[in-house]
């Protein structure tokens, strides 16, 4: 069993499922290493996890995909929310369907930010608490 199978199976059916496509999502989109970390299933290059690309988790709302600097994405879909100063979320309702190509967008341009992230994250931080 995988470790986002193992994740998976923690959950509910419905959350299973939803957790299984987003990692099959966000590990089309692009090769990261994986494990569950913080009670997340985390994704990261090259074993980075102090500043990892995403992570799956589920609430009582649905399922999650967090973006550890999502404050740097684009989000032309308007879905992300905020959480932290950098950190910003896609919600997703259970039962209903994800759209893994656009996921798969999100992940590529948050691995593609990943090294201005890593080379100026106080100064991003700073400015997203002061612009919340």
């Amino acid at each position: 069993m995988t470790v986002a199978e193992e994740y998976a199976h923690r959950h509910t059916a419905d959350e299973a499922a939803a957790v299984l496509t987003l990692h099959e999502a966000v590990s089309a989109a692009h090769e990261l290493d994986v494990a569950v970390k913080y009670g997340l299933l985390m994704y990261t290059v090259d074993g980075g996890w102090r500043h990892w690309v995403a992570g799956i988790n589920v609430t009582k709302r649905g399922a999650c995909l967090r973006f550890l600097w999502g404050v740097l994405l684009d989000d032309p879909l308007k879905v992300l929310r905020r959480g932290t100063s950098t950190l910003m979320t896609w919600d997703f309702t259970l039962g209903t369907e994800i759209d893994t190509a656009r996921v798969g967008d999100y992940v590529r341009e948050a691995v593609a930010k990943r090294e201005h992230f890593k080379a100026n994250a106080d100064e991003i931080a700073a400015e997203a608490k002061r612009l919340r």
